[in-house]
């Protein structure tokens, strides 16, 4: 008994570094994200692990969006987008109508349509899913956001600075699109490092 108690002792040893090995790629992942200030987002989680097939999972069509806002830009079409990430946004969605679209560049443009029913307000998108349309956010009424920005803006910055969400805002006036993110304005280059800033702020 004793022998046979030291062999399987030794095989289960074995076998146990046999899968620290075969595992470390994913056990170093683990690790990683044990440290991470994204452990919390439950699809980041999952899709680091590689344990879902990520095809299950909604992926934000950041292409779509951004090619909307693009079109919206340039027939200067008044536009605010606000993108969950972690925080909840069930306080600001019971105040417009709820949704269940899944996104695409022409249903976004029919939202902001100027003649559109629900193109006052903010949209609100979950993962892939249009969730609630002409939402009322909550105004920043900081003194030092310029005088060019309108209440757009200034929504856009409220609900950032009360959530981890992030906003985007097409101004009516200039057309230009506008990131907004912890309550404040973030810089791009263009159109395409604009796509990257949002993927790796989604981490999609």
């Amino acid at each position: 008994m004793e022998l046979l108690s030291d062999i399987i002792g030794k095989f289960i040893g074995g076998g146990f570094i046999a899968l620290i090995i075969v595992f470390q790629q994913e056990i170093r992942k683990f690790l990683l994200m044990l440290g991470s200030t994204n452990f919390t987002s439950k699809k980041g989680f999952l899709k680091s692990l590689n344990l879902l097939n990520t095809e299950l999972i909604e992926i934000t069509n950041v292409d779509a969006i951004l090619e909307a806002c693009n079109e919206m830009s340039e027939t200067k079409t008044g536009a605010l987008i606000v993108l969950k990430r972690n925080n909840s946004l069930d306080f600001v969605k019971d105040t417009g109508d709820f949704m269940n679209i899944e996104v695409n560049r022409p249903i976004l443009k029919s939202i902001f349509y100027k003649n559109s029913p629900l193109h006052d307000g903010a949209i609100i998108i979950e993962d892939n899913k249009i969730v609630a349309t002409r939402v009322i956010l909550p105004v920043s009424k900081e003194a030092h956001i310029p005088l060019r920005f309108g209440l757009r803006h200034r929504a856009g910055i409220g609900i950032t600075d009360r959530t981890d969400a992030l906003a985007l805002v097409v101004s009516e006036e200039t057309g230009e699109i506008s990131y907004i993110k912890d309550s404040e304005f973030v810089l791009y280059k263009n159109m395409e490092d604009l796509n990257l800033k949002l993927r790796k702020d989604l981490a999609v």
